[in-house]
């Protein structure tokens, strides 16, 4: 019974405790939809609401001039975004009335710039939009607008995998010009491995033929580059990191000062932390610094007694003689580009010979020379700053301590003339191309002669000079290396010792034959533009000692003789140095060519001299000859001639004689002097009683006492007169007194 009751209680109770819920559960809903109704009828009476329910529910074709109502909606969608921001949901009806076009283009812009989130930036909204770009007729400069605002909000996007499922939909407008270094740098953001493909890299590639190497285009090739460094295989200087601009500017403001006033900091990542900003100070170049000598093997590895060959760092090594100690023991360093910045390293490497070791140094030293100097798109090395200098100072060293160049600094410099100035660093670059090995005959003029002849004719007399020189130095260079390196029993010579090409002996005369005719060319041309410039002149005359002497003191058997226009501007300079080493420059020519002539008939494997080589010293020499001594200029047959006529018109008399040894301008000053030394009693100067025979040999001793040895050299070898003959009538037109005759000695073909 008791438990019937109490079971009966229990039923009892439960029917009035669940009318109570039910009570309270009616209530609450009732609560809910008083709420939600006086919220709706708050929102149906909101402006802002409004605003976007008539840009969500324009129909297209809508009128822009003159509606009144759809400017009232977008002042007061602008002042909410500027004040407060736009949720997730009012950008999306934004963003989709702007890229539909429902009312044209005159809206576009404006909604555009008024896209300030308060929030995130939903991406089904983006990927919309992005779809729109090829369907409406959206004006470019619409389109790049857009693009720049996505990227400024591209961190406040909630989620990214809609827009990299469309990459391929995006890439397709790098082919816009105008478009294209803003969809690059989304594409940069977007791109992951599997977005790369070959036909996207042969895309970049064939725009970058086109535009050039923009750094746009080279920051996403370097990123595709990280990803798959099989499909990219150009070379891109670390510098293009700073390839994109920041695009935010329209509304990075307006987000800050969202966000200040919604307390978020979302806007402090919108500086765009996937752009890989660009340091405002001078960046250091860090591929011109030398590393230190370090060692490769750890310092418990070089205690290790056990070892059978314990090897010894190069960095503990203090003088050569410890080196010779060690030479079998020694361990390279870790980097190779330290080598550089030790005279022992490079004693060692000298020594050795490492294949290896030069190959590791070449691989770092080209490197650095085309990250600095050819592919810094930001003018970091291209200013003669400290680093370059000093880097290109310590190769030239390098190089003139081994005695050769590298092939890495070759290679540079045939892409290096292409873009070349002839200003920037030109004392380092100049020296590097003359340290360049023998080039072939066939790609000399492609490599060498095409730019720099381009860079010659458009720059300054003192490049001009400077180049000159390099080219005397390399010709120098590669008569030593043959002199050098040359079999004795084999016409094959090696180029240099840290290489094995070799190039027969007729190859390496060939290539010496090209330079010397184009030194000649240039020559010839500069003296004439630069108005037979002494300075200039003495650069020339120097080449042409080198070559004067190819044959005995280096060996070669070639002879080339100097132009024309070399020679003549040489003979009739106003300065006494130049036609005095003209005259050393052809008797060295008559040494050599009577030496090679003298082997031609004792040996077999001596050259053979072409006739038109003996020509044209035999007409240089008669020249020189008929002008210094016996005063005969301008005859037929000299290569000088002038008419008749221009001679009366000059009024000068006996216009023949004025470039002997007394009337030359080189060397009237001397005449003039020796004239008041010789007969000081005169007060009437006649400087033709010099060429009496006593006077004349005194006149010539004096002369030669003024340290004109190639003037004395010439006139013993080829005059074939006593010097202190006289009585005889010079040959020519002329009326000279005895002591000027003679007749010049020449070479028999």
């Amino acid at each position: 019974m008791a438990a019937t009751l109490n079971l009966s209680g229990s039923l009892g109770l439960e029917p009035s405790s669940s009318s109570d819920q039910s009570v309270s559960s009616r209530s609450n809903n009732r609560s809910l939809r008083v709420a939600e109704n006086e919220r709706k009828k708050n929102e149906a009476e909101d402006p802002f609401v409004l605003a976007l329910k008539y840009f969500s529910d324009v129909e297209a074709g809508t009128p822009v001039h003159g509606n009144d109502e759809v400017e009232k909606n977008m002042v007061m969608v602008e002042k909410v975004a500027y004040r407060n921001g736009l949720s997730p949901e009012a950008i999306s009806i934004m963003l989709e009335f702007a890229m539909s076009l429902r009312m044209g283009t005159t809206l576009c812009a404006r909604v555009l710039k008024c896209l300030i989130p308060a929030t995130v930036v939903p991406q089904e909204a983006v990927v919309r939009a992005v779809v729109w770009l090829g369907i409406g007729k959206i004006p470019i400069s619409t389109r790049i607008l857009f693009i720049k605002w996505v990227l400024t909000v591209f961190d406040m996007i909630d989620a990214k995998d809609q827009l990299r499922a469309v990459y391929g939909f995006i890439f397709s407008y790098v082919t816009e010009e105008n478009m294209c270094p803003f969809i690059c740098h989304l594409l940069y953001l977007l791109t992951r491995k599997e977005s790369v493909r070959v036909f996207r890299v042969r895309k970049l590639l064939e725009l970058q033929s086109r535009l050039g190497r923009q750094p746009f285009l080279l920051s996403l090739l370097s990123l595709y580059r990280v990803f798959c460094p099989e499909l990219v295989t150009l070379s891109i200087s670390s510098r293009v990191k700073s390839g994109f601009r920041n695009h935010n500017m329209p509304w990075k403001s307006a987000l800050i000062a969202v966000q200040k006033r919604n307390g978020s900091q979302i806007a402090a990542s919108i500086s765009l932390a996937s752009t890989i900003k660009t340091n405002p100070r001078k960046r250091k170049h860090c591929h011109l610094e030398l590393p230190e000598l370090s060692s490769v093997v750890g310092k418990e590895a070089q205690a290790d007694s056990s070892s059978s060959r314990k090897l010894v760092p190069l960095v503990q090594l203090h003088s050569f003689a410890h080196i010779l100690e060690n030479m079998h023991r020694i361990e390279l360093p870790a980097q190779m580009g330290s080598l550089l910045g030790s005279s022992l390293a490079l004693q060692y490497l000298d020594c050795v010979q490492d294949e290896s070791a030069l190959l590791r140094l070449n691989f770092w030293l080209g490197h650095a020379l085309h990250e600095e100097f050819l592919f810094c798109g930001d003018g970091g090395a291209s200013q003669n700053s400290e680093e370059a200098l000093q880097f290109l100072n310590t190769l030239l060293s390098t190089q003139h301590f081994l005695q050769e160049g590298f092939s890495c600094s070759e290679a540079f410099l045939y892409k290096f003339l292409s873009v070349w100035d002839g200003s920037l660093l030109r004392p380092q670059i100049l020296g590097l191309l003359s340290n360049i090995p023998v080039v072939p005959s066939s790609q000399i003029r492609r490599l060498l002669f095409e730019p720099l002849m381009q860079l010659f004719f458009t720059s300054s007399l003192f490049f001009k000079c400077g180049l000159m020189e390099c080219l005397n130095n390399m010709l120098l260079k590669w008569l030593t290396w043959h002199s050098v390196y040359a079999l004795e029993d084999d016409l094959d010579i090696s180029l240099n010792s840290h290489t094995s090409i070799n190039m027969t002996l007729s190859g390496f005369k060939d290539s010496v034959m090209e330079l010397v005719d184009f030194v000649g060319q240039l020559a010839s041309l500069s003296l004439q533009l630069e108005g037979c410039h002494s300075l200039l002149l003495s650069f020339i005359l120097d080449f042409y000692e080198t070559v004067c002497d190819t044959f005995l003191k280096y060996g070669l058997p070639l002879v080339v003789m100097p132009p024309p226009g070399v020679f003549y501007p040489a003979l009739l300079a106003t300065d006494p140095v130049s036609v005095d080493r003209l005259a050393y420059i052809m008797h060295r020519y008559k040494v050599n060519l009577t030496s090679a002539k003298s082997q031609e008939k004792l040996t077999e494997q001596a050259f053979h001299i072409s006739r038109q080589t003996f020509r044209e010293f035999n007409h240089y020499a008669v020249v020189m000859v008929s002008c210094l001594w016996n005063s005969n200029m301008f005859q037929p047959d000299m290569g000088v001639q002038l008419g008749e006529e221009l001679l009366l018109q000059s009024n000068v008399p006996r216009p023949w004689t004025s470039f002997d040894l007394i009337h030359h301008p080189a060397f009237m000053s001397y005449a003039v002097d020796f004239h008041q030394r010789c007969w000081p009693e005169r007060k009437d100067m006649d400087l033709s009683s010099i060429k009496h025979s006593k006077p004349w040999s005194w006149y010539l001793e004096y002369l030669f006492s003024q340290g004109y040895d190639g003037l004395k050299q010439f006139v013993q070898s080829n005059i074939s007169r006593p010097l202190t003959a006289g009585g005889g009538q010079s040959k020519g037109r002329g009326d000279g007194d005895g002591g000027g005759g003679g007749d010049g000695d020449g070479l028999s073909t």
